[in-house]
């Protein structure tokens, strides 16, 4: 099969996923819970922190859960996984909207959230996409996380617009139906795995059974270098995005220059998973991402002090966007062509622990190193430590097994 067949086959599972990951579990809390901050306070009473405290006990919550819902997709199949997961997720955000006066409550809701959602997330989707793929894999795996980014440009209007007209409350039932009546109905009509005649001819000759065994996986060294290295990266970055409009205000910036920011970083995730995500293809993985998270531990430092232009500030925030879109792409390339497709699920779950677990936890760290010495800069200090680590972790990694690989896949360039 061409390169350009696996497109031609895989298009719908795809275009499904990409919506699917667009509407799901992950970016929908993510890109609404600040605009609810105010609105709650007035309404409750609750702190801004307490409420906060709901988006870090559903990010834990989540990330422990991945390898359950890994193991699902690859006991039952991905298909079932994320329709029930898109569908229980879909209601569980709904009745946010029905929360009583319970700061409890409210947290057990976000806490169902993470118990049924995740498997609306990469967790399921990357999975068949990674059964449809080999030649374009990391191109794939590219597009398909361009649903975050997608995400990241409407929801939050959506969300500004519903709590002017219908409150807070109303603005978690309409955003619920995002994935109830767009992702749901794509995921049904074209999201599946491939029959063994659909398969790249790389993987189809039992392929889609070859690989190691989550036991086998996690006696492996190379399955824990990559589990601290997403940790690290996600530790550094999680903080900086949630946060980033409040670091630039130290800077002199105003909160629309604020928005602006969060806006480049959008872009810059968007590029950031293209790009790299074709590099893989050519090269060897752990060299590509070597210079990428590289880069945002000097954008780390351009953001240390007080007095940095504007200017710098948009390219700071371009190349913490653009590592950021990477290491998405990290966690389901590298989990496919070191381990193997058989267990993909289980073992890609348990690497998304480490990204969901660092991600909730980060915005703690960087709001106590602000509470504590009113400036960002002891955090951004470590944060450059940790994305370098990251990197130099993955270098660590050697060749792609041959257990797992082919030299049939046209033998890309340092391909290890």
């Amino acid at each position: 099969m061409s390169s350009g067949g696996e497109f031609r086959r895989g298009w719908k599972p795809l275009a499904a996923g990409i919506v699917g990951v667009a509407c799901g579990a992950s970016p929908l809390p993510f890109n609404s819970i600040g605009f609810v901050l105010a609105p709650i306070h007035a309404e409750t009473g609750w702190s801004f922190a307490e409420i906060s405290g709901a988006i870090t006990i559903y990010g834990i919550v989540a990330g422990l859960l991945a390898p359950v819902f890994g193991s699902m997709a690859d006991r039952y199949g991905v298909r079932p996984v994320a329709l029930w997961s898109t569908f229980t997720f879909a209601l569980a955000f709904a009745a946010l909207g029905f929360t009583p006066a319970s700061l409890m409550a409210f947290y057990g809701l976000w806490f169902l959230i993470g118990l049924v959602g995740i498997g609306s997330t990469p967790v399921t989707w990357s999975r068949a996409v990674n059964m449809w793929f080999f030649r374009n894999r990391g191109l794939a795996l590219g597009i398909l996380l361009l649903g975050t980014s997608i995400a990241a440009l409407i929801i939050p209007r959506v969300a500004v617009w519903a709590i002017a007209a219908y409150g807070w409350r109303g603005m978690y039932m309409i955003l619920a139906l995002f994935p109830l009546l767009i992702s749901l109905p794509v995921a049904y009509l074209w999201f599946r795995e491939p029959r063994p005649e659909e398969a790249p001819p790389e993987i189809a000759e039992g392929g889609l059974r070859a690989g190691m065994t989550l036991r086998e996986a996690i006696r492996n060294r190379r399955f824990w270098t990559i589990w601290l290295s997403i940790f690290c990266v996600a530790l550094a970055y999680g903080g900086a995005h949630i946060h980033m409009p409040e670091i630039v205000k130290q800077h002199g910036m105003t909160a629309a220059d604020g928005a602006g920011i969060m806006g480049m970083i959008g872009i810059a995730l968007m590029a950031g998973r293209i790009v790299t995500g074709w590099l893989f293809d050519r090269f060897w993985a752990p060299l590509v991402t070597l210079p990428i998270l590289l880069i945002p531990a000097f954008a780390a430092w351009l953001l240390l002090g007080t007095g940095t232009d504007q200017t710098t500030i948009y390219l700071a925030a371009f190349m913490l966007g653009f590592a950021a879109g990477a290491e998405s792409d990290v966690i389901a390339y590298l989990a496919s062509r070191y381990f193997g497709l058989a267990h993909y699920g289980k073992i890609y779950g348990m690497l998304y622990m480490p990204f969901g677990v660092a991600s909730a936890i980060s915005p703690v760290f960087y709001g106590r190193v602000r509470d504590t010495t009113g400036s960002y800069d002891g955090m951004l200090q470590v944060a450059m430590i940790l994305f370098a680590v990251g990197a130099l972790l993955l270098l660590t990694l050697g060749r792609y097994p041959a257990a797992v690989s082919t030299e049939a896949a046209a033998g890309p360039v340092l391909a290890g």
